[in-house]
C-alpha cells in the first residue's frame, strides 16, 4: 500500500472498531443490528457514536438478526443508506432477508464477521458463514487487516449505490483474528470521505419512497419476467468486477492506498508457483513468501478481495502459465474433495495454460494458518510443480484426515 496524500489520522484500533468508524464516515441514515461474537463490537461502537452525536442516523435495536436485514431493506428501497453487521448463526438467522434483499436490488452494505457455522457449534474462525451464503446474490468482498476493512466499507459504498449496479455488498473479515486484533489504521477526515462519495449524489436510486405516490417492491416476481428480473441481476454482478477495479483506482487517487481491484498479486511478476489466498491469512502467507524467496524459491500470492461475483477473469490473468498453484481455503465445500474457492477455480482449469491445482484446507475452527503450515503447502506445491505425486487434496492441521481418511 502506498502513504496516504490526504488529511486523515493513525490510530490503533481493531477491526472491528475499524468497520464502525468507515460507517460513520459513510453518514448512513439508518442502522439496525443485533450483537453476536465476535461482531458485537461493531454495534456497540456505532451505539457509541450514536449516543454521543458524532453519528447521526436511526439506530434500530432489533429483537433479532432477522429484524435487522428486514429493517436495513424497507429502508433501502425507501431509499436511504444504510448499514448492519453480523457473523455466523446471525447471518444465517437472517438468510431469508438476505434473499429478499438480493432480489429486490437493494443496495444495502454490511459487514460479516466471519465464524463457523457448523453443527459442531464452534465459537471460532473460519469462513464457512461466508460460504453458506455465496449464492444469495449479494457481492462479497473479503479483507486481510484492519486497515482494508476501513477501505471496503467505504468502497462497498460506491460500488451498491452505482446505479448500473445497485447490488447489496458484503464486507468479509476474518473473526477473533481481525476482529480483536489492533493495528495502527489511517482514518481520513470526514470530508475526504464525503468528496469520495459524493458522486453518488448525482446517480438515481431505482426505488425511491416519495410521500403520495405508490411504491411496491417484492410482488413483481408473481406478474411475469422473472427470467429477466434474474438475468438484469447476473448482469449486474458481471458488471461489479469492472466497477470495483474503477472505484480501486479512484480511491487510490483520493486516499492514496491501492489493492489492485478484484485480486491482489504479490510478488507474482517471476513466480513459478503461487498460492491462491484470502483473508488475514494472507499477512502470514505474505511473510513466508518473503523468506522463501531469500532462498531463491520463486513464490508468489494471489489474493482473492472480491469472491462474488467470481473473479474468474482476473484470476486467470494472474495465475495463467504458473507451474502449480496451491488454494488455500478456511471453509469446506460439502460433497467435494476440495475447499470452495479451489472447486470453483477447477473449472476454469483448461484456460491457465497448464498450471497444476492442488487444495489446502486450514485455519478452520480453532486451528491457525501459522507459518510452519504455509511452509508445508508451498513445499507441496513446488513437488507437485516438478512432476512429484502429490494428494490432490491436504488437510493441512489435521494429517489424520490423509492418512486415514478421516472415518
Amino acid at each position: 500500500m502506498n502513504t496516504t496524500t490526504t488529511p486523515s489520522r493513525i490510530k490503533v484500533i481493531t477491526g472491528n472498531a475499524a468497520a464502525a468508524i468507515a460507517a460513520k464516515l459513510a453518514r448512513p441514515d439508518v442502522v439496525a443490528a443485533y450483537p453476536i461474537t465476535p461482531q458485537t463490537e461493531v454495534i456497540e461502537q456505532i451505539s457509541t457514536f450514536h449516543a454521543s452525536g458524532e453519528m447521526d442516523c436511526e439506530l434500530i435495536t432489533v429483537e433479532g438478526e432477522n429484524s435487522a436485514m428486514n429493517a436495513v431493506m424497507a429502508a433501502s428501497l425507501a431509499g436511504g443508506r444504510v448499514f448492519t453487521a453480523s457473523s455466523s448463526w446471525g447471518l444465517v438467522f437472517m438468510y431469508d432477508a438476505v434473499l429478499a434483499v438480493a432480489g429486490a436490488r437493494a443496495p444495502v452494505v454490511m459487514v460479516n464477521v466471519n465464524r463457523e457455522t457448523p453443527g459442531i457449534i464452534a465459537v471460532s474462525s473460519g469462513q464457512q458463514d461466508m460460504i453458506s451464503t455465496r449464492d444469495a446474490g449479494w457481492i462479497f468482498l473479503i479483507a486481510e487487516d484492519c486497515q482494508e476493512v476501513l477501505d471496503l466499507v467505504l468502497q462497498s459504498y460506491r460500488l451498491a449505490e452505482d446505479y448500473d449496479i445497485q447490488l447489496p455488498v458484503m464486507v468479509h473479515y476474518d473473526g477473533f483474528f481481525l476482529s480483536y486484533l489492533s493495528e495502527g489504521v489511517d482514518i481520513p477526515e470526514q470530508e475526504t470521505v464525503d468528496r469520495f462519495l459524493s458522486v453518488l449524489k448525482d446517480q438515481p436510486r431505482r426505488t425511491v419512497l416519495t410521500p403520495g405516490q405508490k411504491l411496491g417492491v417484492g410482488s413483481h416476481g408473481i406478474l411475469g419476467g422473472y427470467m429477466e428480473l434474474r438475468h438484469k441481476h447476473v448482469t449486474a454482478m458481471e458488471r461489479s468486477k469492472a466497477k470495483f477495479e474503477e472505484i480501486d483506482k479512484e480511491f487510490a487517487s483520493i486516499f492514496g492506498r491501492s489493492y489492485g481491484g478484484q485480486v491482489e498479486e504479490y510478488r507474482c511478476d517471476d513466480a513459478d508457483i503461487v498460492l491462491l489466498g484470502s483473508g488475514s491469512m494472507c499477512g502470514t502467507i505474505k511473510s513466508v513468501i518473503d523468506d522463501q524467496r531469500e532462498k531463491g524459491v520463486r513464490i508468489g500470492l494471489v489474493k482473492m478481495r472480491m469472491y462474488r461475483p467470481f473473479p474468474h477473469q482476473a484470476l486467470v490473468a494472474a495465475l495463467k502459465g504458473k507451474k502449480a498453484v496451491g488454494v488455500v481455503d478456511r471453509s469446506l465445500a460439502f460433497g467435494f474433495d476440495g475447499g470452495p474457492i479451489y472447486t470453483e477455480l477447477k473449472a476454469f482449469e483448461t484456460r491457465l495454460d497448464g498450471a497444476q491445482l492442488v487444495s489446502f484446507i486450514d485455519g478452520i475452527a480453532n486451528t491457525d494458518i501459522t507459518k510452519t503450515n504455509v511452509e508445508k503447502m508451498i513445499q507441496m506445491t513446488r513437488d507437485l510443480a516438478d512432476g512429484k505425486d502429490v494428494p490432490e487434496v491436504t488437510w493441512v492441521s489435521y494429517p489424520d484426515a490423509n492418512t486415514k481418511g478421516g472415518k
